[in-house]
């Protein structure tokens, strides 16, 4: 089970999947630097999962592939 469906055409960009990473660690930042300890480890947590999906495991969909339900 995949919680982030990374095929849609929408995370294509490399731009965009950086961008959405790089967002998720600077709200965990920004957490962290108010002094709120779980949302920046919830956040950092999110981001992580994000960095995993999104950039390091991430392979360009081919237009024609289909996947089974």
């Amino acid at each position: 089970m995949r919680i982030l469906e990374t095929d849609h055409p929408f995370f294509r960009p490399l731009w965009v999947r950086v961008a959405i990473v790089l967002a998720i660690f600077a709200w965990a930042m920004f957490e962290f630097s108010n002094g709120e300890d779980l949302w920046a480890l919830i956040f950092g947590a999110i981001g992580s999962y994000c960095a995993w999906m999104l950039l390091i495991k991430y392979r360009m969909p081919r237009d024609g592939d289909k996947q089974a339900s």
